[in-house]
């Protein structure tokens, strides 16, 4: 950083001075995957790590015996935890709860700070910098695969400022990332939401049942809707269904767009202004919408490949591969051939098309076959059998739910504006370019 007050060290002085405040994962043959248990004291792995802040995912867990013989190795929460070889320039906080220690795996490195001197959320944003992150790949040990180790993160150039002014920084970057982390909670509320709503509606026929019963009302449900419900259930092909209703494929309610990939050999064809999803760019598992593709394509490379666009809403569907990755487009947009694009067939009814798949995907899964790659194809959607309720039934839930849609959407966008300017405030205030006053000022 540029301000006046900066002083320029190694990292390691900012360690706590208490045992083991620099620490790396055990030896090899110490903490091996066959220690692993369903339960115990969670494991810190580099698939823990590259998540935002903190410290989360997936753990492995080893027995509060096996973690004692590895008390050296010990994360707390408050700490902070590095990449060592993997996907170096990673780091991430270990949380306050839910679990008070964890180990740390031979892949990473653990950090206590002096909290005097060094404020934790601040220095997780300047190791988060791009120019630190160069630094250190740049400086990685190339001798098998790329790593760095303790004596390079001690030796670390750690221009700092005062604490007060760390707190500063950390508190105005960490109120950004506190309303994209409540934005991303919020959405992923309101999509348990519209699930469970169409698991009344289409999977229990809760209002039929209610009204079988005598009720003369439903939550969720418009009254008019509701008025037309039948009032039973009929045995059908697969299972009980209202009364009135049908089943067909899921092929019927939609058409079903195949994607395609520009030759990666012609230039003109990429780097242009047309978004193209691959299972790259899916959104995390909670979240609908993808604004943003990791790759582009020019208007010569849809036109001369098999890719074709879709407009805002259709539902992509990854088919080889991983099968079942779900995304709704939010702008139009073309895919490559490894996904279908779903589009209903009335051209409105989007929002029911995403739960319809959402709700069939485990079933999709197990019809995907193939030697190398689990793959679904278009004929998979015809066999996919599902309850048909008239389209005013349809035309009704599509009312309830897609403004739930557009609010995860709304909550999207906003996220990555906020991200956008998250990422251009970072290095400027890391430099002092951009200044704040202390976090009691």
């Amino acid at each position: 950083m540029n301000d006046e007050n900066t002083i320029e060290a190694r990292f390691g002085s900012y360690a706590s001075n208490v045992r083991n405040a620099f620490v790396g994962g055990p030896f090899g043959s110490n903490l091996v995957s066959a220690d692993y248990v369903s339960a115990g004291v969670p494991v810190i792995r580099g698939q823990n790590l590259g998540q935002g802040r903190w410290v989360s995912g997936k753990f492995a867990f080893v027995s509060p015996e096996k973690a004692e013989s590895l008390k050296a190795n010990w994360a707390r929460p408050g700490d902070l935890v590095f990449t060592q070889r993997g996907t170096l320039g990673q780091v991430a906080i270990v949380p306050d709860g839910p679990w008070d220690k964890y180990v740390v795996s031979q892949s990473q490195m653990k950090v206590t700070l002096d909290r005097e001197r060094a404020d934790t959320l601040f220095v997780y944003y300047y190791f988060s910098n791009p120019r630190e992150i160069e630094y250190i790949l740049s400086n990685a040990i190339q001798t098998g695969v790329p790593h760095t180790n303790l004596a390079q993160l001690r030796n670390h150039p750690a221009r700092f400022p005062d604490v007060a002014k760390q707190r500063a920084v950390a508190r105005v970057l960490g109120t950004l990332d506190d309303k994209i982390e409540q934005n991303r909670r919020t959405a992923e509320v309101l999509e348990r939401l519209a699930r469970a709503i169409f698991k009344a509606w289409f999977v229990d026929f809760e209002p039929v049942r209610a009204k079988a019963n005598g009720a003369t009302s439903f939550p969720s449900v418009p009254q008019r809707i509701f008025d037309s419900l039948p009032v039973r259930l009929t045995e059908s092909e697969i299972g009980p269904i209202p009364e009135g209703w049908d089943v067909d494929s899921v092929s019927s309610i939609c058409s079903i767009v195949s994607g395609g990939t520009p030759k990666r050999s012609e230039p003109a064809y990429w780097n242009g202004d047309i978004p193209w999803y691959s299972i790259r760019s899916a959104p995390a598992e909670g979240q609908v919408w993808v604004s943003e593709t990791a790759e582009q394509i020019t208007e010569s490379g849809l036109a001369n490949s098999p890719a074709r666009m879709v407009p805002k809403g259709c539902t992509i569907i990854s088919a080889r591969g991983t099968v079942g990755k779900l995304a709704m487009a939010a702008i139009p947009m073309a895919f490559n051939q490894t996904c279908y694009g779903l589009l209903p067939s009335d051209m409105s009814s989007y929002s029911y098309i995403f739960l319809v798949i959402k709700n069939a995907v485990a079933d999709l899964q197990q019809r995907s076959y193939g030697s190398v790659f689990d793959t679904i194809t278009k004929p998979t959607f015809d066999e996919l059998l599902i309850p048909m309720a008239p389209s005013r039934i349809v035309i009704g839930f599509e009312s309830v739910v897609e403004p739930l849609f557009e609010l995860m959407l709304q909550l999207s966008r906003e996220s990555s504006s906020l991200t956008e300017l998250r990422d251009y405030l970072l290095p400027q205030m890391l430099s002092g370019q951009v200044r704040v006053g202390s976090a009691d000022g």
